[in-house]
């Protein structure tokens, strides 16, 4: 799916004729509307879609197979406008882009993004490009949102019972969701806005997205783990062997090595084989064991394992007065995970003095798969229209229907107040600093964010939020 001119819908190939003829300039707005799910957004992905799509020029082949496809599909074609950003634009187009910085935590309801063309015989294009632009935006935002409301709860967690959160935190909540997703796209996307704010991740195509488009090095880290089949293949009287096996292979000073332990009985795996069989050995490999529940309970289960642990490994009481247990056994909880399970789950550990420090949780389709556009109420609304006599006029709807679709009219700005983000008429910014700052502008890309920047921000919203 290469071809820019298709990546919209059907209706929209028709909007160049739908427009007044007096209109000349349309802006656009971007925003999460209040929804149920979250009060505030982690704004990321945007560069994805300027770099991947923005960046390259349209083709002459790009026009003369949109235009056939068009034909066939029944709806109109707009050449005479296409082939004008063909040759007088390069293939680039002419559209200014602003935007918050990315990173950025923002209320609900706060304008994301705002466009514009900038070339007066296109206004039909500000909205063109609203369906490929609107899913590089909700996605990943919404990936980024979720992945950061576990994680707050994970960090005060940690606040409560760690003696060392912030070592503690980046590798919290791993990614499993490679599979459960729907493309190898969406698998980078979400898996990258997880990355955000973690450093745990199986979804390797997020690596190379965060490479491409935001310069990250290597973003997200593994180590060597079991599956079934790899335990199951040695049979169920050799269960013992696979799991020894794992530290033949894997056991070194230091180093994690995860297991799932409940191909047959975890009970059994986890009081006779690691803590009884095979107690000694991983005691002399230096290695952590990472025992995995794959069944169960979800907040009971882990806590169980981890019981059996104390009881045959031990621990310490750190200067939280939590237990922690002997570094050689920690406990990884996959399956089930959820964003109010991940709160139960903390809760529990809190409430049974058990430092968070002991456990990490692993989220797959519930973190990559399991949104969708209205979890968060995304939505990308015109509202101004510059006229031939260079009058901005105010564009929105208000449906009687549901009010709660009501749109914002008038060119946005995003302004502080009293330290919140807040919307405003762009006319009404006076003294103060819009926040939406060019991203992009005429095929050239105003603002590079590396992955760092991105990841820096959204620490620092994270420790505004727990210290409030």
């Amino acid at each position: 799916m290469t071809n820019p001119l298709l990546a919209t819908d059907s209706y929209k190939q028709s909007h160049f004729k739908q427009y007044p003829p007096e209109a000349r300039r349309i802006s656009a707005y971007l925003e999460a509307r209040p929804n149920p799910f979250s009060d505030s957004v982690l704004f990321f992905g945007l560069q994805t879609y300027l770099k991947d799509v923005l960046l390259k020029p349209i083709t002459a082949s790009d026009i003369a197979a949109a235009d056939r496809i068009c034909a066939a599909h029944g709806v109109p074609f707009n050449r005479e406008g296409w082939e004008q950003i063909l040759t007088d634009h390069g293939g680039l187009f002419p559209l200014e882009i602003k935007a918050l910085p990315e990173g950025t935590l923002a209320p609900s309801g706060v304008p994301l993004v705002q466009v514009e063309n900038t070339d007066e015989r296109m206004p039909w294009l500000t909205t063109w490009v609203e369906t490929a632009l609107l899913r590089s935006v909700w996605y990943p935002s919404t990936v980024a949102t979720l992945s950061f409301k576990c994680k707050e709860i994970l960090y005060r967690g940690l606040l409560d019972t760690s003696d060392d959160p912030d070592s503690q935190i980046p590798f919290k909540l791993h990614d499993f969701g490679a599979r459960g997703v729907s493309s190898a796209e969406s698998a980078a996307l979400g898996g990258m806005a997880h990355l955000v704010n973690f450093a745990g991740t199986d979804t390797m195509e997020a690596l190379e997205a965060a490479m491409t488009w935001y310069g990250a090095d290597v973003a997200g880290f593994s180590i060597p783990a079991a599956e079934h089949s790899t335990m199951t293949s040695w049979g169920r009287e050799r269960e013992v062997d696979a799991y020894r096996n794992m530290l033949v292979q894997f056991g070194r000073p230091n180093a994690p090595v995860a297991v799932v332990s409940d191909s047959y009985d975890l009970g059994n795996a986890v009081e006779n084989l690691w803590c009884g069989r095979l107690k000694d050995e991983v005691l002399k490999s230096g290695a952590t064991v990472v025992i995995r529940p794959d069944s169960g309970d979800p907040v009971e289960m882990p806590l169980k394992v981890m019981e059996t642990l104390w009881q045959h490994y031990g621990g310490s009481e750190n200067s939280k007065g939590a237990r922690v247990l002997h570094p050689s056994v920690r406990v990884i909880q996959g399956d089930g995970m959820k964003l109010d399970t991940i709160r139960q789950l903390v809760e529990e550990l809190v409430r049974r003095n058990w430092s968070v420090d002991n456990i990490a949780v692993g989220m797959g389709g519930g973190l990559l798969q399991q949104v969708n556009r209205d979890t968060m109420r995304f939505a990308m609304k015109a509202n101004a229209m510059k006229t031939a006599d260079g009058t901005w006029h105010d564009v929105s709807k208000n449906p009687a229907t549901d009010p709660g679709k009501a749109s914002k009219a008038g060119r946005q700005a995003t302004v502080l107040e009293n330290g919140v983000l807040s919307a405003v008429r762009l006319e009404a910014v006076g003294g103060r600093t819009d926040q939406l700052q060019t991203v992009y502008r005429n095929g050239v890309l105003v603002k590079d964010w590396t992955f760092e920047e991105v990841r820096a921000l959204a620490r620092k919203h994270l420790l505004e939020r727990v210290a409030s």
